[in-house]
């Protein structure tokens, strides 16, 4: 990517800019038992980390030795490796942590320090006639060569090899020839649908396709800000090759290439915007930091210093995020559901989510809860990813860098009960153009995207006993998110 150039147009773009840095060694905090038994300073800490150990290890065991399929009891039997769930201690707990000193915001020269490859490759101002973001690279390729040869989410993904089979053929016609030089248009997001998961961000994706001024990737979500770019795709399978910013860029190509062609026919209009823009809908962008912990899980830091957010909102200041929200206790039931492959059951999901409570009670005996919420070993260690319904973690730390005005939060249960009026919202919110009625009536009627497989429906609701646990376990946290959002919907009281 050093030999890439960009060619940087004279006019003020829309402010976004960065500024040149300097490198940083980024701290960050081992998350293995043993880091976390150094960070103890007194002899109760200790016992107390040793507990919790003992504790989850005893979780995990009995799945594997002392699991009953047939019988699961609803509240499992007190022992003293494995004692009853205090969920009245675990409230008190959670009410007290609640309240936290925000996050220190990174130093913008540290995010570039940290990652001087990325800010080199894109650059500080964007094309001021195109409303996306979009700039023009120096093209250094062979004549004729495959420009889609080495990219490797043509290798995870076949529906976009076929689009990348489908551009090579006029690839060489959108190319720009500038005194002897030859540029290819190049676009990052306009907007990121970034979470959360099982919220009906699958369903949103495939209804904003339908207007004629958004033009997605044909992958949903590539998960590049949290994952690929480091070199992961499932944490489980450990690190594989990177995917560089070039092959994320490629994914923006069909939209980048319609943006040239309005680019070409508007160049005789005097302050004439392309308005085509282009998103993704990664739902793992708002929550998912687990790559750090992995690559810097030698450094010494209690909480995670530099989020994926950091790095879009350097890159992109204005850029907009869009977030759906469901009943978090829906949600858990539903990311079971979909990710259990077998032995499904509601007593199984029962407990999974009195282990998942034991191990949260656990951590935070002696830990802040930002840092049990975004602790990679408690999220693995936890059946279920209980995590995720914490809702109001995560978006405190999105809003330590965007505003509010760029973040639209939608309530899945309002989006599923009056659609039309939703998706206008969302429409308004990227200003782009209304749809004739006909067109609206089509976005409005399209099926339902993801929704509950068959079998899974035939196992009916969670359990009353499970329902009262989350619900009292989420309370706290909706609560305050409601505050937050100062919108009544978030406390989810009338699902």
């Amino acid at each position: 990517m050093d030999n890439k150039h960009y060619l940087q147009s004279s006019s003020e773009a829309d402010g976004s800019n960065h500024n040149s840095g300097t490198s940083l060694v980024i701290k960050w905090i081992s998350l293995s038992p043993l880091s976390y038994l150094r960070a103890g300073s007194t002899k109760l800490k200790v016992v107390s980390f040793l507990f919790g150990l003992t504790l989850s290890f005893f979780i995990v065991a009995s799945y594997i030795l002392t699991w009953d399929k047939t019988g699961i009891l609803i509240t499992p039997a007190p022992s003293p490796l494995r004692p009853s769930l205090d969920m009245r201690s675990l409230l008190r707990n959670i009410l007290f942590k609640l309240d936290y000193t925000p996050r220190r915001v990174p130093d913008e020269r540290e995010v570039i320090g940290s990652d001087p490859e990325l800010f080199s490759a894109i650059p500080q101002r964007f094309l001021p006639q195109v409303k996306n973001p979009c700039w023009l690279a120096e093209y250094l390729s062979e004549p004729g060569a495959d420009p889609y040869r080495r990219n490797l989410f043509t290798l995870r993904s076949k529906s976009f090899k076929t689009v990348c089979d489908n551009m090579r053929t006029s690839f060489q016609g959108h190319l720009h020839h500038r005194d002897g030089k030859v540029y290819r248009l190049r676009c990052l997001p306009y907007f990121y649908i970034i979470g959360q998961p099982k919220c009906g961000t699958t369903d949103l994706f495939h209804r904003l396709r339908l207007h004629g001024e958004i033009k997605f990737t044909t992958m949903k979500e590539p998960h590049w800000w949290t994952r690929k770019r480091f070199g992961y795709i499932r944490f489980k399978d450990g690190l594989k090759a990177r995917f560089p910013l070039e092959d994320y860029l490629d994914l923006f190509d069909m939209a980048a290439h319609r943006i040239q062609e309005h680019m070409l026919a508007n160049s005789s209009t005097e302050n004439s915007e392309v308005q085509f823009i282009t998103g993704e809908a990664s739902a793992s962008t708002m929550w998912d930091n687990q790559a750090w912990s992995y690559l810097h899980g030698d450094k010494e830091e209690a909480e995670p210093l530099l989020l994926a957010q950091d790095f879009i909102h350097t890159v992109q200041p204005n850029a907009k995020i869009i977030i759906m929200l469901r009943d978090p206790v829906e949600r858990l039931y539903s990311d079971y559901l979909y990710f259990k492959v077998a032995n499904k059951s509601m007593e199984d999901f029962h407990q999974k989510v009195i282990d998942s409570l034991q191990l949260f009670q656990a951590c935070l005996l002696n830990s802040t809860l930002r840092y049990c919420v975004y602790n990679t070993d408690l999220s693995n260690a936890m059946p279920v990813r209980l995590n995720l319904g914490m809702y109001v973690v995560f978006l405190l730390d999105w809003f330590t860098v965007f505003q509010k005005d760029q973040i639209l939060i939608l309530p899945l249960e309002e989006y599923a009960a009056n659609l039309g009026a939703t998706i206008q919202k969302v429409f308004e919110f990227l200003n782009v153009g209304s749809l004739s009625e006909q067109a609206a009536a089509a976005v409005t009627r399209r099926p339902m995207s993801n929704a509950r497989r068959a079998a899974d429906r035939r196992l009916g609701p969670m359990l009353n006993a499970t329902r009262a646990l989350l619900r009292d376990f989420h309370r706290p946290f909706n609560s305050k998110l409601a505050r937050l959002l100062d919108h009544k919907a978030f406390l989810w009281t009338d699902v």
